[in-house]
Parts: C-alpha cells; structure tokens; sequence
C-alpha cells in the first residue's frame, strides 16, 4: 500500500490534478489498484454540471493514467523523465461517476518498449459496477 504522501513523492501531479488517494495494491513494474474518493468538494463540479454533478471522462481517464504512472515511473533501469499521455485506445465510459462515488482504478503494464514507451490497461470501478476501461500509452520525455 501507498499513502498519499508516498503518491505525492512519485507522481508529479498536485492539486488540483492529484487524483489518486490512495494505492491499495501494488507490485513495482507490473500492477497498481488504487482509490479516487469523488467529493462534491473538487472544482469540476461548479461547471459540470449545475444540479447534475458528473466527473468528467477525461478526469476518469486522467486518473486512471496516474495509477498507471506509479508502474511505469517505478520500473528499474529506466531513464529518469516524465513520463506523459502518448496514446489512448479503446477507452469506453459505462456509467456516470458521482460526488459520493469511490472509483476502484486497477491498471496492469501490457508492453514496455525502448525503455521510453509505456502500455497499461486500466479499469476503474464503481462498487464492483465498471465504469470505464481502455489502454493508455505513455512516453518519456527528457
């Protein structure tokens, strides 16, 4: 397990685009399942919308992409970057994520190539229920 002050020493992400609270699992390299708490609180929610609260998909995605940078930013031999959003396929939004909602993001490494290019296939889950899933693809950036 990682707290949220292990996070913040991985991830370069600050509020308010620090959207992992919690790491629940975690196997440097390979897999990482961690909790984003949804609260009425976060700014997003002034505009998106008034009477009807949704998390924005790219917030989802955005997430999801953060749990998978804590496998990717912690393999060994690596060059030291940033990594950042190279590619996203497949992704597919299933039900509306809430204030009150606890997403369930479980992200598992598929490919490293050239020590520079990342794979993972993400899911985030919503009480067992799936709310989004795709993969995402990273790049290291000097």
């Amino acid at each position: 397990m990682l707290s949220s002050e292990q996070i913040l020493n991985l991830l370069p992400h600050r509020y308010p685009f620090a959207l992992v609270d919690r790491v629940v699992e975690y196997v440097p390299g390979q897999r990482a399942v961690a909790l984003k708490n949804v609260t009425f609180n976060e700014p997003q929610f002034q505009g998106h919308f008034p009477g009807r609260p949704l998390m924005p998909g790219v917030l989802i995605v955005e997430a999801m992409a953060q749990v998978g940078g804590l496998i990717v930013t912690q393999m060994p031999d690596l060059p030291k970057g940033l990594f950042v959003f190279a590619g996203i396929d497949g992704v597919r939004f299933r039900r509306p994520v809430v204030p009150g909602d606890q997403l369930l993001i479980t992200c598992e490494l598929l490919s490293l190539k050239r020590k520079r290019f990342g794979k993972v296939q993400a899911t985030a889950t919503v009480d067992g229920e799936r709310v989004c899933s795709g993969e995402l693809m990273f790049s290291l950036v000097d």
